[in-house]
């Protein structure tokens, strides 16, 4: 018995305490008093109940703007946003900081989280890659306004990460083209993925691929074209034989250049389709 009316006891403590805890806060909210409001909007901050700093920092943002406290309100108004992983508002805070506040102790650690801001929203290789581009256009920014910064390595280091995505995507993009044997729209991908990204791993594939989507373009295209495609696909198979020639697709490229090259010869009317 006297156990559970301990338990009851303390459930009630801890009820009463909250309780007090929370009106202290809505006071806070409610207050007109700037300081305190000020003071803590930080003390939640470090905390960590962001949630709680961030309503305090939105309430001071207008309340303190002007003064010599404004970069700071924004400054972690943007932090708080960031630590809720609000990625989006936090990149916005971020870069109407830098726009806003040149002259803040805070504008180089504004100008990084604006990057990684838009770094945290890249997403799967497959997807849209708009805030990839962000990320890498901001961190580029970033490292040609701070290039005695300590974090370039870490800068070069999450542009190379975004880097291999976007070639990722445009290795799917054009892997989709292939394997709908769509091969005009095919042939444009895979040229302009080696174009973008003459370093990437998949870059033998992309040749091969390349030069089997030419050879079967001129394969289904109209007589008139055929001789001038064909003579396309010939010269891709000089291109990946002189890149990888001892490719494990050897074989097949060879069989493609010897059919190319009888059409080119002797034109046969059995090819045209189209």
């Amino acid at each position: 018995m006297f156990t559970k009316h301990l338990h009851i006891i303390t459930l009630g403590f801890v009820a009463a305490m909250l309780a007090i805890a929370c009106s202290g806060y809505e006071k806070v909210v409610k207050s007109d008093d700037v300081d305190l409001k000020f003071s803590k909007a930080f003390y939640y901050y470090q905390k960590g109940d962001h949630v709680k700093a961030a309503t305090l920092f939105d309430q001071l943002a207008p309340l303190t703007r002007g003064t010599r406290k404004a970069d700071s309100v924004f400054f972690y108004q943007a932090m708080t946003q960031y630590k809720l992983n609000d990625y989006i508002i936090s990149a916005h805070y971020f870069n109407t900081f830098v726009q806003t506040y040149g002259n803040s102790s805070f504008i180089e650690e504004a100008a990084y989280m604006e990057a990684y801001c838009y770094y945290m929203q890249s997403p799967r290789p497959e997807l849209d890659q708009t805030s990839t581009l962000q990320a890498i256009d901001a961190f580029r920014l970033y490292m040609l306004r701070y290039p005695a910064s300590s974090r370039i390595t870490d800068c070069q280091r999450i542009i190379q990460e975004l880097n291999e995505k976007l070639m990722e995507k445009a290795y799917l993009s054009a892997q989709l083209y292939y394997n709908l044997d769509d091969y005009r729209a095919s042939v444009v991908a895979l040229n302009n993925c080696l174009l973008d990204f003459p370093d990437t791993r998949h870059r033998e594939e992309l040749m091969f691929k390349l030069l089997e989507s030419k050879y079967m373009l001129a394969v289904n295209s109209i007589r008139a074209k055929q001789t001038e495609r064909f003579q396309d696909a010939i010269d891709e198979y000089f291109s990946f034989i002189a890149e990888y020639p001892e490719s494990a697709n050897r074989k097949k490229a060879d069989e493609i250049h010897q059919e190319a090259s009888k059409f080119v010869k002797e034109p046969n009317d059995e090819l045209t389709n189209n």
